[in-house]
């Protein structure tokens, strides 16, 4: 059957909306970027552009003043991309409980939890099998259009980095993949990497983690933001780690707990650098990413008055230098 045929029959029959008749123990995310609430109905009007289907998230952080960006911090938890796959925990009235796959924490055996709207969720029984039975696109590039057509002239979604979806096939040009809600849907092959499986991912070098985190360099922090329009701190460094093929933990205090400790004068490009209250001694809060010659980059966080965007400092120069609480490295 020719590719644009193909298209359109697995366009025809999209999965349907996650229901209380029939509520699935896994269902996926439908939206391009879904946040996670501390709680159902912790939104306010201005977050009307991150709780709805379809999401905009660059409308979202644009409209928030600094005061608005900063009460979020207690409010949510934090995001799931396109397509990931989310395990069902409960469900009260329009939001869904659920522990976010692919997001080690303590807090949960399955993920990272948190409360997201029912209609940013999908069933997605036919997508589900798609995945693990087929190879894998994942967007590379800062952001990636989902189009109806090959050529990329129909955009109807814009992607994050780390959001991965299952090959159905390929052009010199384009990448046809399956979607959790609306069928066969194309990505240009610039912007992916196709992997058979997760495994398949070429093991990374400090470098090769440097490279990727520079890509974000100046991005606006966003709290719980563990997508390209926006992070936190550990959602920076985790989903840099994700996207050279290596799982670490949501949290800051976790990738602390679960890495091998570095001295400070013995760090290397890749390396994690945390900050805790107490001058070093206490709850860890802050993690960024040594790139070597004295130098990290991180998502150093909002105040009410002052937005700090993504951004590359001496170590010893780093606001939170008086904090310096350890190092620990995953290669």
């Amino acid at each position: 059957m020719p590719l644009l045929a193909l298209a359109g029959v697995l366009t025809v029959a999209a999965p349907p909306a996650v229901s209380a008749a029939s509520e699935p123990r896994t269902a996926y995310v439908g939206v391009a970027v879904a946040t996670a609430w501390v709680a159902p109905g912790m939104d306010r009007p201005v977050d009307a552009p991150a709780v709805g289907d379809p999401v905009d998230i660059r409308k979202w952080t644009a409209d928030m003043t600094l005061g608005q960006r900063a009460d979020l911090v207690g409010r949510l938890e934090t995001q799931a991309l396109y397509g990931n796959p989310v395990r069902i925990l409960e469900r009260q009235g329009d939001w869904v409980h659920v522990a976010v796959a692919g997001q080690p924490t303590p807090r949960d055996p399955y993920g990272y939890p948190g409360w997201v709207p029912a209609r940013q969720l999908t069933a997605g029984t036919a997508f589900g099998a798609l995945r693990g039975t087929r190879p894998f696109a994942m967007v590379t590039a800062a952001t990636a259009w989902l189009s109806t057509d090959p050529a990329g002239r129909h955009h109807e979604m814009e992607l994050s980095a780390d959001t991965r979806l299952p090959v159905l096939a390929r052009t010199g040009s384009a990448v046809l993949v399956a979607t959790p809600d609306r069928g066969g849907r194309w990505l240009s092959a610039r912007d992916v990497s196709v992997y058979d499986r997760a495994a398949d991912i070429p093991r990374p070098t400090g470098a090769d983690l440097v490279r990727t985190a520079k890509m974000f360099a100046g991005l606006h922090y966003l709290w719980a933001g563990t997508s390209s329009f926006g992070f936190d701190c550990s959602g920076f460094t985790h989903t840099v780690y994700d996207l050279n093929g290596i799982t670490i933990p949501r949290d800051a205090t976790a990738q602390k707990a679960g890495g091998t400790p570095v001295a400070e004068d013995r760090l290397q490009p890749g390396d994690l650098i945390f900050y805790a209250h107490d001058h070093g001694a206490g709850t860890v809060h802050h993690v960024g990413m040594y790139i070597g010659d004295g130098y990290e980059i991180d998502a150093p966080g909002n105040s009410a008055t002052q937005e700090s965007p993504l951004e590359i400092v001496r170590v010893d120069q780093h606001r939170y230098a008086d904090e310096y609480a350890g190092a620990a490295r995953y290669l």
